[in-house]
This record gives C-alpha cells, sequence and structure tokens, in this order.
C-alpha cells in the first residue's frame, strides 16, 4: 500500500508516526517511572521522593516529544538554515522546560521543607527561587543561542546600579521580609498589635508586605520596612495562653471574704470551658483599692488565646452578675453632691 502512496504523504506518514510513538514512549516512561519512584518513596521516611515524582509529572512527555522531533529532522531533508532554526528552537524549548522543571522541583521543595520544619510562609522563598533559577535560565539559553553573556553580564552591572537606586526600597522590604521570617518572632497565624494602630492575625508574609487579617475581617497590608520598624506585641509568643484581669467592684456594704468565694466559684465555672478557658487553671481575686466607686479588685484568670478573652469575659460578667444578685452582693452606686444655690 505505501509503494502506491506518493512520497510527500509518505514523509507526512513518517512524520506523524515518529511523533505519535514519541509521545505513546512518553507516556509509557512517566508511568513507569511514576509507579515506581511512589513505590520507592513509600519505603522512605523522607518526603523528597515524593517531590521528585510530582514534580515530573508532564515533563517526560515533552521531553520524549523533543527527541521525536530531533529524529524527524535526521530524515527529511531540509534546507541546511531552516534545519539549524529548527534544531535552536528545539533546543530553546528543552533548557526552558527543564527551567520550569526545576522551578517547580525547588518550590515543591521549599513549600516541604519550610512548611514542615520551619514553619513559615513560604511565598518569598518561592518567588526569590524562581527568579534566580529562571535568569539562570535566560542566560543558559542566550549562552546556546550564540549571543555574548558576557557583554550582557558587564551591561547589567552598569544598569545595575540605577536600577538598585530605583528599587531602593522594595529591596529594604524584601530585606525586612527576610529578617522577619528568619527571626521567627512574627509567623503566619500569630496575633499581633503593631504600634500606631491595627491588629490581627498575620495571614502571610511576602517579599513585599506582610498582611494582617483585623478582628473585623477587614484585610491590613504593611511594608516590611514599616512592620520593622514598628513596636510590635506578639500575643502568641512565648505561647498563646495568656492571664486575663477582669476589673470587678462591690460596696462596701458587703462581705469581701463572701466576694471572693463567690467570684472565684463563678470563675472557675467559666474557666471549665475548654474552648476559651483552661481548665484545671486556679483563679485568684486580688483586692487592690478603696474608692469613691466602692471596693476595688480584679479577678484573674487564663484563657487560650488572645481573641478569646471577649467571648470569656462576656461570660464570665454575665454569670457572675446573676450570682451577686442570687447571692445579695450589692454593687456601688456612685456618690454625688448637688449644690443648689438661692437667687
Amino acid at each position: 500500500m505505501l509503494a502506491n502512496m506518493s512520497p510527500a504523504v509518505v514523509k507526512v506518514l513518517t512524520i506523524a508516526g515518529i511523533v505519535a510513538a514519541s509521545v505513546l514512549l512518553g507516556l509509557i516512561v512517566q508511568k513507569v517511572l511514576t509507579a515506581r519512584a511512589r513505590r520507592m518513596a513509600r519505603k522512605t521516611a523522607m518526603p523528597w521522593d515524593d517531590v521528585l515524582v510530582d514534580s515530573l509529572s508532564g515533563y517526560v512527555v515533552v521531553w520524549f516529544f523533543l527527541i521525536g522531533l530531533a529524529v524527524i529532522f535526521k530524515f527529511v531533508h531540509l534546507r541546511p538554515e531552516t534545519l539549524k532554526i529548527l534544531q535552536k528552537a528545539i533546543g530553546v524549548i528543552g533548557i526552558l522546560s527543564a527551567v520550569s522543571f526545576v522551578v517547580r522541583l525547588s518550590k515543591k521543595a521549599i513549600e516541604v521543607y519550610v512548611d514542615k520544619f520551619v514553619d513559615v510562609p513560604t511565598s518569598i522563598f518561592k518567588n526569590a527561587a524562581m527568579i534566580v533559577i529562571y535568569l539562570l535560565g535566560f542566560v543558559i539559553a542566550l549562552d546556546y543561542l550564540g549571543v555574548s553573556v558576557t557583554a550582557l553580564v558587564t551591561a547589567m552591572g552598569v544598569g545595575g546600579l540605577g536600577v538598585a537606586l530605583a528599587l531602593q526600597e522594595t529591596f529594604t522590604n524584601l530585606i525586612s521580609g527576610l529578617n522577619i521570617l528568619m527571626t521567627k518572632k512574627i509567623r503566619p497565624g500569630d496575633y499581633i498589635q503593631v504600634g500606631g494602630g491595627g491588629e490581627g492575625h498575620v495571614t502571610d508574609i511576602t517579599w513585599r508586605n506582610t498582611t494582617i487579617r483585623s478582628p473585623d475581617n477587614n484585610l491590613i497590608i504593611i511594608p516590611n520596612s514599616k512592620l520593622g520598624q514598628a513596636v510590635i506585641t506578639n500575643v502568641h509568643l512565648p505561647e498563646k495562653e495568656m492571664g486575663l484581669l477582669v476589673p470587678v467592684a462591690v460596696s462596701y456594704d458587703n462581705d469581701l471574704r463572701a466576694v471572693e468565694r463567690l467570684t472565684i466559684e463563678v470563675a472557675r465555672e467559666v474557666l471549665a470551658n475548654p474552648e476559651r478557658g483552661v481548665p484545671g487553671f486556679e483563679p485568684r481575686v486580688r483586692f487592690h483599692s478603696f474608692t469613691e466607686l466602692g471596693v476595688q479588685f480584679n479577678v484573674i484568670l487564663r484563657v487560650r488565646e488572645f481573641t478569646d478573652q471577649f467571648s470569656l469575659r462576656h461570660d464570665f460578667f454575665l454569670r457572675l452578675h446573676e450570682r451577686y444578685r442570687k447571692e445579695g452582693v450589692s454593687f456601688p452606686i456612685p456618690a454625688r453632691t448637688v449644690r443648689v444655690e438661692k437667687e
């Protein structure tokens, strides 16, 4: 049947067959390698095997396809100039695919290492790795195409000073962001209070800014350089649990020992809720002053984290008010002097 076909048709069928065979072979090799690699990954405790397998997905087929194209150019007679351009194009595509594979591999590796071992956000490291790898890939591709890399590096060095001056603020934010991540004094999930206003949970730290979700569910974007200079209170360090002082006042007519006993009983009931309080913590009452507003004292409680104090304080006041009224404990009524002048 092939003998009856024209040479052009035979050539097209041959090219199509080589392309199909290379893609099919790539799919088979990728499936076999993936299956074997996953079996080996299950036998090891380290996550690097899984990272490599996930990163290879799709690239094996691309590389076999490029090999198939290279084989085609060996059989197809083309003009030398055209053949050289196509071979260069295949080489550049191969370099770019390899660079893309390394970028994916580095991102997954950083994700695994940072998220599981260092516990800091990964976006700033992934972005930095991506930029560096793409720049190296760009230089390699230019060198493959015959472009003078030395001249390019020299030109970049001359213009680098001007770029550095123009991006001074960006570099400052980058260095501040790296400092924040390395010192681990601010981490994703921490609740921080920034001097000058603004507080909430840290959601991400990027190369340029830090994002905070405020209690009213708004996002606060703070440049890393500003955050590095601000006075910050991290209420999640050194631990999330924190003491809570609740001020209370009663009138002078009450038995203060009875007030102390009732208050501690109510405090124990409130702290028994493990969702907000810390069960087992022994609350304390500390009287501290006699004022015109009655006898004032603080109730010392303990909450699981900073944001739990609001609901726990609410529950405590409701229960305390109900118990005081039931036991006859009176609250102070401010005394006021009214002076009436006759005309």
